[in-house]
């Protein structure tokens, strides 16, 4: 392993920590009584207190210093002066440990007293400090010149996603996501609870990947040799469940499906779903239109949230349109009916990628997901979906052809979607065979027959009305974050390239065109400074390891940074 100057030198440091007898890692307990914010908020002038946290500045000043504890709830100022800290005539702890030894992330814990500087900022005089855990690595810390201007931030997104840990050290405001995204799922917990309504859990390995239209990932159980798929939902499980009895339950599940991954999909997400019985598709937008007024309320404390450039009311009530009616208002196009056939010719019209595997459903759902959904951006219930859309939802109760379903959009995108359950054994048996046609024609999203929530429903399932929440997409939008992967700790991610360790020919070639980017050739090799052979081989080895490439520009010969 290469390590840089400043992880080799906090490992000289980590010795020397040893050498003077301090575990750098103690495994005690620290008595930690109170917390940065705790002091702040409840200051008493010279309270005892015991903190732990992350040392993220100091400012020695000889034999005293100011420096900063991050804990969980925030900063706070610690001082820093030797002979309080050293009392008698050993110095050591203050001079050799605190002064040479410590560094900017080091996981500390002190007892002091609080106090007030003079230019009035809570404080805590240190009286005694421990080491609780030496960080090896340096943090990527934001610097801040004379004029205020901030440099050095640690905000590339893939180093961001991919090392969560540092982001949350470093960036508070992302911390502050993910105490919010709590606060929203704990606002969902606490309506269906005082509703009366069960949490329960249901099966992640299912032998039938059912309940949603979606690409499964699968593995193989040893044990059994059988099959199993990682569900895509957990809808058949729960509407089990209200065929045994239960009147009301819900979950929150993460699912997975094994698709394309883009700022609104992550192949494992989190849904909430809940079914109640005796209800219908109505009563489920009522009750939608409550939930999230109180989960707007209770996260950010009004029922307006910004969201990008739009202001995002949640208050009831919302519009209710139906599919095909917007789809009529925003394409120009009358649906209705329309044969596969003369619909994937409309599709095709409209600019749409089309293909054989494609029926009437889908068709229809690309139309309007291309062509109509971006238009809601204030919450709207877009209602009665075409049965060929809707395997799991009962027959429209006026008009046979529909469904009675409904979608809710908000920013121009699916938040929700609902149905009154389909509980009519032979017509899910009817609706399943459909779509075993449609996985036939090639379409690898089409469902499962899961034989065994027939015969569930052939014992009789109540009427009743299901809905599924996409809980990363509430919590983006009560975010004001664009990219779902703000809002997951640790979304999906490629494999991480590994370092190339390169010769000190090649290291010297690279150092010069990582700054430039791109430069001639000649110019380059001059720069380096290298023989001719050495030149010849480093230029070589970049190529080989993918860092950079030559191109022909004229007559010169460009080599360039790859990306």
């Amino acid at each position: 392993m290469q390590l840089s100057e400043q992880e080799v030198i906090r490992r000289e440091k980590l010795t020397k920590l040893r050498e003077l007898g301090i575990d750098p890692y103690p495994a005690a307990l620290y008595p930690v009584n109170n917390t940065s914010k705790g002091v702040k908020d409840h200051y008493e002038e010279g309270k005892k207190v015991v903190l732990s946290g992350r040392l993220m500045s100091r400012r020695i000043q000889g034999k005293a210093s100011f420096a900063e504890l991050q804990d969980s709830e925030g900063r706070i100022q610690v001082y820093f002066n030797r002979d309080e800290i050293c009392t008698g005539d050993d110095k050591t702890l203050y001079n050799e440990v605190y002064k040479k030894l410590l560094d900017i992330g080091d996981i500390i814990g002190i007892e002091g007293e609080a106090f007030t500087t003079q230019v009035g900022e809570k404080t805590v005089m240190v009286k005694n400090f421990s080491l609780l855990s030496k960080s090896l690595r340096p943090l990527p810390l934001p610097k801040v010149d004379a004029e205020g201007k901030v440099y050095d931030e640690f905000n590339d997104p893939e180093l961001r996603y991919r090392q969560r840990y540092v982001d949350l050290v470093v960036n508070p405001s992302v911390k502050k996501n993910f105490i919010k995204r709590t606060k929203i799922t704990n606002s969902i917990r606490q309506f269906f609870n005082e509703a009366g309504y069960l949490e329960v859990e249901t099966p992640i390995l299912q032998p039938i990947p059912g309940g949603a239209a979606a690409r499964p990932f699968m593995t193989h159980h040893n044990a059994l040799n059988m099959p199993l798929y990682l569900r895509v939902a957990n809808e058949l499980y729960l509407k089990r469940l209200i065929v045994g009895g239960f009147d009301a339950v819900y979950e929150f599940a993460k699912d997975f499906r094994n698709e394309g991954m883009d700022r609104t999909h992550n192949p494992e997400f989190t849904v909430m779903e809940l079914y109640v019985a005796y209800k219908d598709y109505h009563w489920m937008m009522d009750m939608t239109e409550r939930l999230l007024e109180k989960v707007a309320l209770d996260s950010n404390g009004a029922t307006k949230v910004q969201v990008g450039k739009n202001e995002i009311e949640f208050k009831a009530p919302y519009p209710r349109v139906p599919i095909l009616e917007a789809i009529k208002t925003h394409t120009g196009y009358d649906v209705a009916g329309m044969p596969e056939a003369e619909l994937r010719e409309v599709a095709k019209k409209l600019g749409l990628e089309v293909d054989e595997t494609m029926g009437i459903g889908k068709l229809i759902d690309e139309i309007f997901g291309e062509k109509c959904e971006h238009f809601y951006i204030q919450p709207t219930f877009i209602t009665d979906y075409p049965k060929e859309m809707s395997p799991l939802t009962k027959e429209h109760r006026d008009n046979p052809a529909l469904t009675e379903r409904f979608e809710l959009m908000v920013n121009g995108k699916e938040l929700a979607n609902a149905y009154s359950e389909l509980n009519d054994p032979i017509d899910q048996r009817e609706r399943f065979e459909d779509q075993l046609q449609l996985s036939e024609k090639g379409d690898d999203e089409a469902m499962f027959i899961d034989q065994d929530f027939l015969r569930a429903l052939e014992y009789g399932m109540p009427p009743t009305s299901g809905i599924g929440i996409g809980i990363d997409r509430l919590v983006m939008l009560m975010t004001n974050n664009a990219s779902i992967q703000e809002v997951l700790f640790f979304p999906q991610m490629r494999p991480e390239k590994k370092p190339v360790d390169l010769s000190e020919n090649e290291k010297a070639i690279f150092d010069i065109i990582k700054k430039e980017k791109r430069m001639p050739l000649e110019a380059l090799k001059a720069a380096s400074e290298l023989s001719n052979k050495a030149w010849d081989k480093g230029i070589k080895g970049l190529a080989k390891h993918g860092l950079t490439n030559v191109i022909k520009d004229g007559d010169a010969l460009i080599c360039e940074l790859k990306a």
